[in-house]
């Protein structure tokens, strides 16, 4: 069993969700709300010290099309820093539509509006992990 992060990357908020192999179910972490780095890293750091991740997954968001854009790249930038500064593994997942999702998710939930703004970035996070989990399956269970 291994312990895998996920992040959906934002220019202000990356939200952060964790699931274990073994059971295949992704669970919303936290929102790191800063647009400094440095912060960023550091907190990133100490969830790997608490988890021990053997993957992470980052979000990469696409146009409707298909197509790549600005954040897309942005995304990506993000998930090189992560390996290169933690030498840990990343997978890019197709996140169109998690954070409609993630807002319909909250809105069942009784939150609407912006009271999501806090858990709305974690619970795009969760889905962009439980996708991985999922096509992981599909694919014969590899995870």
């Amino acid at each position: 069993m291994s312990t895998i992060l996920a992040f959906d990357f934002g220019e202000a908020r990356i939200g952060v969700a964790m699931g274990s192999t073994e059971l295949g179910i992704a669970h919303p972490l936290e929102t790191i709300a800063t647009v400094e780095t440095d912060k960023r890293f550091a907190r990133i750091e100490a969830l790997i010290a608490q988890w021990q991740p053997s993957l992470f997954v980052v979000g990469l968001p696409l146009g409707l099309d298909g197509e790549e854009q600005l954040a897309s790249r942005l995304a990506r930038k993000f998930a090189n820093r992560l390996t290169g500064r933690f030498g840990v593994p990343v997978t890019l997942v197709d996140e169109r539509y998690t954070s409609k999702s993630a807002s319909m998710a909250l809105d069942d939930t009784g939150l609407r509006g912006r009271r999501q703004k806090p858990m709305l970035d974690q619970v795009a996070a969760m889905q962009i992990l439980q996708a991985h989990f999922d096509q992981a399956a599909e694919q014969g269970g590899a995870r």
